[in-house]
């Protein structure tokens, strides 16, 4: 089949164009009409930003290793001609700095060898005992709920595990939390108004720069004291790659752990037949968090990457300069890798190569953390609370105004 290029970014002529809605109001049709529009769709972001869109499975695996898509924003002719504006609020998201997320080629391959140093096996396992603390201590808070009671277990759960655990790696003391919160609730949003996104990039610099300082005088035995000391021949990493490495992990570190978490309670209320197979031992917690990695990936959408010369993608062509996401949302639809039962959550489902954490030089680093703190907490979280229901039913669930994340407003269940 002959490719054809699909009309590029910016000139209006193009009626297919799916505008992803800022509020995400509905992401399980949206997602099954960009999956139905790959495997090359043109999208619109939030602020009026159009780019591409990558929405089948082999597709998405192919161009992750791909070498002509790099992470410089240089590369992207909107950027270039200056159209995308510096208070635009997913900004943070498409240009968060000089980091391993940002780099390509060999640079890409020093910084994430320097942060692999850091991120080990070994200091990601020696946190196991403290996720398993500070997950019971967090049930015996819930504990403290009257029967019947609404309790919102994403704020009062699934939100303190992972950032208490992340901020516990990288040695972050927790008067900080409030506040890193508060930016970073800001940060990934769609709805920050613009006059306000320079002042919150601008905040979360000033934190970061101060923690780092605090930390380059009083070194510990935590990711930052490692990324400190982190070399490679010699070569360490400088204050500002390690600065914006550490708003890296914390931002990706916490966000996507609070989302699994949710997202398999979610998808265990509303398959009672499924859940009570895992509580009976039938099929393994490993089993739910993989689908639910897959079918509800906590990553709707990862921005983003742009072409350095034409290239083919199934039927159509993505342009040289031109932006495209990889959306794993509308890729769970994919029926050419899982098949008809593609839309259905199922545990036992084997084999599960699902690409949620992504794939090639890029994969995520803190994949194995996440999948840690969600195999101790899911467990822990239904046998204290076996009889655990969702207070409202599943579909009034509100997701957050957040393009890239899956994300829930709050989760308010009723306990026993």
């Amino acid at each position: 089949m002959t490719a054809t290029t699909t009309d590029p970014a910016g000139t209006g002529s193009d009626p297919d164009r799916i505008v992803l809605d800022p509020f995400v109001a509905d992401l399980a049709g949206e997602s099954a009409r960009l999956y139905a529009a790959g495997p090359l769709a043109r999208v619109e972001l939030p602020g009026g930003v159009p780019v591409y869109s990558v929405t089948h499975y082999a597709e998405a695996k192919a161009l992750l290793t791909d070498s002509r898509l790099v992470k410089d924003i240089n590369v992207w002719g909107a950027w270039q001609r200056g159209e995308i504006p510096l208070d635009w609020p997913l900004i943070g998201l498409v240009n968060p700095g000089r980091t391993m997320l940002t780099a390509d080629g060999a640079e890409h391959r020093r910084l994430r060898g320097l942060v692999a140093q850091a991120l080990t096996v070994r200091r990601v396992e020696r946190l196991r005992a403290g996720i398993e603390a500070r997950t019971n201590e967090l049930l015996d808070r819930l504990e403290q709920h009257a029967a019947g009671e609404t309790v919102d277990l994403k704020a009062e759960f699934a939100y303190p595990l992972p950032m208490n655990v992340i901020s516990e790696l990288m040695g972050i003391d927790s008067a900080d939390l409030p506040r890193m919160k508060e930016l970073f609730d800001k940060f990934f949003s769609n709805m920050t108004p613009r006059s306000e996104v320079p002042q919150m990039m601008a905040d979360i610099h000033t934190l970061f720069s101060r923690i780092l300082d605090e930390k380059k005088e009083s070194p510990a035995d935590d990711l930052t004291g490692a990324l400190l000391v982190a070399s490679e021949d010699g070569d360490h990493l400088t204050d500002d790659e390690i600065l914006n490495t550490l708003k890296l992990i914390i931002a990706a570190g916490h966000e996507t752990t609070i989302s699994l978490i949710v997202n398999a309670v979610v998808a265990l209320q509303s398959h009672p037949e499924q859940r009570r197979a895992v509580l009976a031992g039938e099929v393994s917690w490993d089993g739910v968090i993989e689908e639910t990695l897959r079918w509800s990936a906590p990553t709707s959408h990862i921005l983003i990457r742009f072409a350095t010369e034409d290239i083919e993608v199934g039927d159509r062509v993505l342009p040289k300069g031109e932006g495209i996401m990889i959306s794993f949302a509308a890729i769970a639809h994919d029926e050419g890798q899982w098949g008809g039962t593609a839309t259905e959550f199922d545990v036992t489902r084997s084999p599960n190569r699902h690409i949620s954490f992504g794939h090639g030089p890029h994969v995520c680093p803190g994949a194995a953390l996440s999948r840690l703190e969600a195999s101790v907490a899911l467990p822990a979280l239904y046998a204290r609370f076996p009889d655990l229901a969702l207070a409202v039913p599943a579909g009034e669930l509100r997701n957050k105004p957040i393009v890239t994340q899956n994300d829930l407003y709050e989760l308010p269940v009723t306990l026993r």
